[in-house]
Order: structure tokens, then sequence, then C-alpha cells
């Protein structure tokens, strides 16, 4: 049955301008972006086909073009829409944490982190320059490897350190592996880099 001829209320253009997006699912909300369906299906059937196959928005996001063709009904004008959905969704979200002043909590850190490194197929290294009064200063993504391993060399971490007169850093990397666990190379890294830190009175 197409959506047009589902009841008003539980179409989902209609539902968001009645309750707001919150109201939605993930579902209702990528069929509002598709706008049609194909045959024998709708478009939130489409939606959910979508999230089946790659798991969450994030996955979908970070599909590419040829992944999300195997997807009948979805092509290069679909993949193009939504890589710019995402990259608007990125920029607005970067507009908001750049205008906050400070870091007032974990969650404000995890929301920077998650827009820089959600979706990357590759492992990355991330470094959050701060001053004194937990102001961000920059933010650098300083190496990047495979998706098994990453070369850190702290010395040029220093250096950047030292460029940006930081206070205070925080590093993050990304395991596109799906294991998110803290292997010992990572708390090896950290060990090392505190180390080196201490050196110049950096946190």
């Amino acid at each position: 049955m197409a959506i047009t001829d589902w009841p008003t209320a539980e179409r989902p253009r209609e539902k968001l301008i009645e309750l707001g997006a919150e109201a939605l699912s993930d579902a209702e909300l990528i069929a509002i972006f598709l706008r049609v369906g194909v045959v024998g299906k709708s478009a939130v059937d489409l939606a959910r086909d979508l999230l089946t196959q790659f798991g969450s928005l994030n996955g979908i996001f970070a599909a590419t073009e040829p992944e999300l063709s195997q997807v009948h009904g979805i092509g290069a004008s679909k993949y193009a829409q939504l890589q710019a959905i995402f990259e608007m969704s990125r920029r607005a979200l970067n507009e908001q944490l750049q205008q906050r002043d400070v870091f007032n909590s974990p969650q404000q850190v995890r929301d920077l982190l998650v827009l820089k490194l959600g979706g990357l197929a590759r492992e990355v290294f991330l470094v959050l320059f701060l001053d004194t009064q937990n102001h961000l200063i920059a933010t650098e993504e300083m190496f990047s490897g495979t998706l098994t391993q990453t070369s850190v060399y702290p010395r040029e971490v220093l250096k950047r350190v030292l460029h940006h007169n930081a206070a205070s850093v925080i590093f993050a990397h990304n395991h596109p592996s799906g294991i998110a666990q803290q292997s010992s190379a990572d708390e090896l890294l950290t060990k090392q880099l505190k180390q080196a830190l201490a050196l110049i009175d950096v946190r």
C-alpha cells in the first residue's frame, strides 16, 4: 500500500508536521527523504530495508555509493543526497559546538568526538587542544591508518601542543572494526603521551 493511502495521522510527513521530527522512527525519517518507494514497497518499507542492510543511520551514511546501490530503488542520486544531508548535519552540529565557550561536561566532548569520528572507515587519532579555561583552541586529525592500526608519534603531538600553546589536550581515536575495548597498545600509547606532556606541564 502506498503511503498516500495510509490514514493521514500515520503518514510520516504529516506526522512530523503535527508532532515534530522527534516523534518519528528512523525509518519514517528516511522515508520522508526518499519521498517514494518502489513497486511493491512503500518509502517506509524501503527505509526499513536500508536500516536492515546497514544496521543504523550511521551505517547508511557511511556506506559507499556501490553499497547503497545494492538496495533496489537507491542509486547515485540518492547517495549524493544522503551525503549532502549528512554533511549539513555535521556542519550544523559543528557550529553549535564551536559556539560553546567551554567544555563543561564529558557529554560535550563526546558530542564533538561523535561529530568528528562517527562513520569513518579508517582509524584516526584525534587531538583536541584546550586553553587553561577549557576553551577549545583547535581540533586536529593528526594521524590515520588502516582498519587495524594507527602510527602515533608523541614528538609530533608535542609540536602541535606547543604551536597552539595548549594547557591541556584530549586524545581520541576510533575503532572502525567495531571493537571498542581499549587494547594494550592503546594503554601503552596513553602512558607514553602522558609522560611526554608532563615534561612541558600539559595535562
